[in-house]
């Protein structure tokens, strides 16, 4: 490393702001560039698709750092521009005028897109996607405007969309493929619990079917055409079908990438001199003992202290359980842990009222993972539980009356 290092950020969301703040908190004395592809400055997500789009918040409000502060730190930011390549024997980076950057350490903090399925008429006027301060901008003006909204993907975003839609007064269907909302992240059980809630404010749930076209007139989408023939009409459709995760110039300058960009416990990559953190980073993680990529908020906000530190030398492991929180009409909660595969649910509370805690649990009735539901005073407890790795009593579990620090087998 030069007298006068260079570290490069690309990528200018929370993630890469946090990064140059965590290195700047550790009195790293060098050039810190900061390169994003948008023309706003960092800010967070989440309320993209709840307050925000609620009207409730503007951009100032969930921005990660005001412009005074990069300005104060001495941070090099530069707005609008797409990195193009990666040159790890020169170690540059390439920007679309052809200039490069010359750097001594890499981050790669480039998030997610919106995936975007090839259903015929999607390219067309009032078709929607929700990934950034513009496109919820654009979603904003819809939901002040229109009726009728067609959210195609009943998954996280979709939802909450869904949610903002309906206390809009907007009439909403939300088509999925899979038999409930949220299978996939949260499994049978508890996906019921979701389109229980939705069905209760109105929505128009059309699970188990497709969408074959968003239909249009005059280049203006008027709806979609399920598999089934049946046409649903709207003012607006909403495509929210998941994130693609931005590792192609990370994938072209050879690092190792499966599913995202491989990164060890510290958040190397197979190239020692470039990092990796948020949505792109498959971290091989040590408290779960398996690799895993994470697509919400807290990886982006924590992985940077981590990623700061095996930057300047000092590598430390990224341990934390992932997590991750909802708001949706009078639910609010918040899941921690990591239980792709399970044995069986335990609930604790009543789930009617929309007030209980859900454990996901092992074959060996571990706790796995676990979702506090309208409950906020069980964090740290559902933490140690799941961090012990230790058998519980299901039958304890799910006695309210019990205490969490007394449910193990």
């Amino acid at each position: 490393m030069s007298a006068q290092p260079t570290f490069v950020i690309v990528g200018a969301g929370l993630a890469g702001a946090k990064l140059a703040e965590a290195l700047r908190a550790r009195d790293f004395p060098g050039t810190v560039v900061l390169i994003g592809a948008e023309e706003h400055l960092p800010y967070e997500r989440p309320p993209l698709s709840k307050a925000h789009l609620a009207g409730q918040k503007s951009l100032e409000e969930f921005t990660v750092l005001p412009a005074q502060w990069y300005r104060d730190h001495h941070i090099d930011v530069r707005l609008g521009t797409a990195v193009t390549a990666i040159d790890r024997s020169a170690k540059t980076v390439a920007l679309p005028d052809g200039s490069t950057i010359a750097y001594d350490k890499l981050a790669l903090a480039t998030g997610s897109r919106s995936r975007r399925p090839p259903i015929p008429g999607s390219d067309a006027t009032g078709v929607h996607y929700l990934r950034t301060i513009d496109e919820s901008d654009s979603l904003l003006d819809v939901l002040t405007g229109n009726d009728r909204l067609v959210v195609v993907g009943a998954g996280w975003i979709g939802l909450e969309v869904t949610a903002t839609a309906r206390e809009k007064g907007v009439s909403v269907t939300v088509v999925e493929t899979a038999e409930l909302p949220l299978l996939a992240a949260l499994g049978r059980e508890m996906g019921e619990v979701f389109a229980e809630l939705h069905r209760a404010h109105d929505v128009d749930l059309r699970l188990g079917a497709s969408v074959e076209e968003i239909t249009t007139a005059d280049g203006k989408a008027t709806g979609v055409r399920l598999g089934d023939g049946t046409l649903v009409e709207a003012s607006a459709v909403l495509v929210a079908v998941g994130a693609q995760p931005n590792i192609e110039i990370a994938q072209a300058a050879g690092l190792d990438v499966d599913g995202g960009i491989v990164v060890d416990e510290s958040l190397t990559t197979s190239d020692p001199d470039i990092v990796a953190v948020g949505d792109i980073a498959a971290q091989e993680h040590p408290a779960l003992g398996t690799r895993v990529r994470v697509e919400h908020w807290a990886n982006a906000l924590n992985q940077p202290a981590t990623a700061a530190a095996t930057m300047l030398g000092k590598s430390e492991p990224y341990s934390k359980l992932p997590y991750f929180y909802t708001d949706q009409y009078d639910l609010g909660m918040e899941y921690v842990g990591y239980a792709p595969k399970y044995a069986r649910v335990v609930t604790r509370g009543d789930t009617s009222k929309r007030e209980f805690v859900a454990f996901w649990l092992g074959a060996d009735d571990q706790v796995l993972a676990a979702m506090n539901v309208n409950i906020w005073d069980v964090g740290d407890a559902v933490r140690a539980l799941i961090e012990s790795d230790r058998a519980v009593d299901p039958d304890r579990l799910g006695d309210p009356t019990v205490d969490l620090d007394d449910v193990y087998a």
